[in-house]
C-alpha cells in the first residue's frame, strides 16, 4: 500500500528505489502521489528518473517532475528543463519550469531567465523577473528588467515600478498614518466639494463613502452633458485620492439611471453610471477591490415592468431595478494590507473588530430610506456596515456629497470622526437643524462652516 511514510523511507535509501516504485505503477494517480510525497530531497538522492518523467504523456506528472527537479539545490539539469519549456503546451508546466530554474539562484542561469521575459504569458514573465531579482545589483540584469516598466501587462509593470522606480516621497510633516488634522474632525462644509478639497492636506482621510448625485435626475444635479457629469465626478475622486491615506478605501454607491423620454415620439435614455465611472477611477490610482450589491424590496422601487405585464411582447421587457452597486476601491499602494492594520495599536484593533452577525456575501439586503427633505437618503444600516468593515475607531470618514448627513451621524455613533461637504444650502441647513434639535451627531460639538470659514480654520 502506498503511503507518505513508505515513500519517505525509500527516498532516504538513495539507491534508486523511488525510480523502481514509480516504474511499477500502472496508473497516473499513484505516480503523482509518489512525486507529491517526496518533500525535501536529500543530498544522495538519485534524480535521473525525474528527467525521464519529463517525457510522460500526462501533464500533471510532468509538472510534479519539474517541481522536484527544482528542489535539487543547484544540481538541476537546466538544459533539460529549457528544452521541455520550448516544446511544452501545458501552461502550468511551463510556469513551473521557469519557477524551478529561478529557484536555483545560479548566475549561470541569468541568460535563460532573460529569454523567458519575451514569453506571451505574463505569469511566466513575472516568474522570470522573480528569478532575476536575486541578481538585482547586476547591471546586466537591470538593463533587461528596467524597460519592462512599459510592459503591456499591469502585473509586470507594477513589479518593475516597485523594484526600480518607486521612491519614498513622504513629507516628514505628514501626520502619522492613524491620525488626521483637528480642523477636519466633525466638520460640515457648505461649499462645492472641489473648492473645499483645494485646502485639504494630502493623506488626511481614512475612508470615503458616498453616493454621487445622479445625472440630471434631481433638481440639485443638473449638468450640461453626461460627459460633463462624468468629468466632474472624475475630478472629485482625483482629489479624494490625493487626500486619502495610503492604501485606504473609497466606496461609491451608485446605479444606472434612466432619463425619462420627453414624449411618446422619443425614447428614454439609460446611463450605466457605475460602469462608466469605473475606468476613470482605475485610471487615476484607485484599485478595484469588490462590487457589493445593495438589494432592495421590489415594492420600494419604481414599477418598470407594468407595461410588459400587459402585452408580454418580446423586446419590451424592462425589469424592476431593485439593486444598487457599492463599488469598493483602494488607493493603490505597494504595501500590503497588513501594513495598514499594524499602524494601529493593539487596543484600537481590538475595539474595532467587527462583531458576530456580519454579512458574509456581496449581496446586502437592506430596506431603503425616505426623507421628506432629501429624496436620496442612505439607510443607516448601509452606512454602519461600510464604516465598520472599512475603518477603525478614531478614523476620519469623508462624504463629499453629504446630503442629509447620514454618513456623519453613523460615523460618530461608531466612534469615528467625519468630514462632510454639501453644496446645497437647504441640505446644509437641514443638517444644522437636525444637529440642534435631534442630536444628529450625538451631542458632540459639530462645526458647520462656510468655505471662507473653513479656509480660515485650515490656515490657523
Amino acid at each position: 500500500m502506498l503511503t507518505k511514510e513508505y515513500v519517505t523511507e525509500l527516498k532516504h535509501r538513495g539507491n534508486g528505489d523511488i525510480s523502481s516504485l514509480i516504474n511499477s505503477q500502472r496508473d497516473v494517480r499513484s505516480i503523482n502521489f509518489i512525486l507529491e510525497s517526496l518533500g525535501h530531497l536529500p543530498e544522495n538522492f538519485n534524480p535521473n528518473f525525474l528527467y525521464d518523467l519529463l517525457r510522460h504523456n500526462h501533464s500533471q506528472v510532468r509538472l510534479n517532475a519539474v517541481k522536484n527537479i527544482g528542489k535539487l539545490n543547484g544540481k538541476s539539469d537546466i538544459r533539460s528543463l529549457f528544452n521541455l519549456y520550448k516544446n511544452e503546451t501545458d501552461t502550468n508546466v511551463r510556469r513551473e519550469i521557469v519557477s524551478s530554474i529561478g529557484r536555483q539562484r545560479n548566475p549561470a542561469n541569468k541568460r535563460i531567465l532573460v529569454n523567458f521575459l519575451q514569453d506571451k504569458d505574463p505569469k511566466i514573465v513575472c516568474q522570470a523577473i522573480r528569478g532575476l531579482l536575486v541578481f538585482e545589483k547586476d547591471n546586466e540584469v537591470k538593463k533587461y528588467l528596467r524597460p519592462l516598466v512599459n510592459h503591456p501587462n499591469e502585473m509586470v509593470r507594477t513589479i518593475i515600478y516597485k523594484e526600480y522606480f518607486s521612491k519614498d516621497n513622504k513629507n516628514k510633516n505628514i501626520l502619522p498614518h492613524t491620525q488626521t488634522y483637528n480642523f477636519l474632525k466633525n466638520v460640515v462644509i457648505n461649499a462645492d466639494v472641489l473648492e473645499a478639497l483645494k485646502v485639504v492636506p494630502d493623506e488626511s482621510v481614512h475612508l470615503t463613502f458616498t453616493s454621487p448625485p445622479y445625472y440630471n435626475a434631481r433638481d440639485y444635479s443638473i449638468y450640461p452633458s453626461y460627459h460633463a457629469y462624468l468629468e466632474f465626478l472624475e475630478n472629485v475622486f482625483i482629489e479624494t485620492h490625493r487626500i486619502t491615506k495610503e492604501g485606504r478605501f473609497l466606496i461609491v454607491n451608485t446605479s444606472p439611471i434612466i432619463i425619462p423620454r420627453i414624449s411618446r415620439a422619443h425614447s428614454s435614455k439609460r446611463y450605466g453610471i457605475p460602469f462608466d465611472l469605473h475606468p476613470l477611477l482605475v485610471k487615476n490610482g484607485w484599485e478595484f477591490i469588490d462590487d457589493i450589491i445593495w438589494l432592495k424590496p421590489e415594492a420600494s422601487v419604481k414599477n418598470r415592468v407594468g407595461g410588459f405585464m400587459q402585452h408580454r411582447k418580446p423586446l419590451g421587457y424592462k425589469p424592476n431595478s431593485i439593486t444598487e452597486y457599492l463599488m469598493v476601491y483602494r488607493k493603490s499602494t505597494e504595501k500590503l494590507l497588513d501594513w495598514n492594520i499594524r499602524s494601529y495599536d493593539y487596543e484600537t484593533v481590538k475595539k474595532s473588530k467587527v462583531a458576530d452577525g456580519y454579512e458574509t456575501t456581496n449581496v446586502w439586503k437592506i430596506d431603503p430610506c425616505f426623507d421628506k427633505v432629501h429624496s436620496a437618503v442612505f439607510p443607516v444600516e448601509l452606512c454602519k456596515r461600510v464604516i465598520q468593515y472599512y475603518s477603525y475607531k478614531g478614523d476620519l470618514v469623508f462624504d463629499p456629497f453629504a446630503g442629509s448627513g447620514t454618513v456623519g451621524k453613523t460615523a460618530k455613533s461608531l466612534e469615528r470622526m467625519f468630514f462632510l461637504t454639501e453644496k446645497e444650502n437647504k441640505y446644509f441647513e437641514y443638517m444644522k437643524s437636525k444637529d440642534k434639535n435631534q442630536n444628529l451627531f450625538d451631542n458632540v460639538k459639530t462645526k458647520f462652516l462656510t468655505l471662507e470659514q473653513f479656509r480660515k480654520e485650515v490656515s490657523k
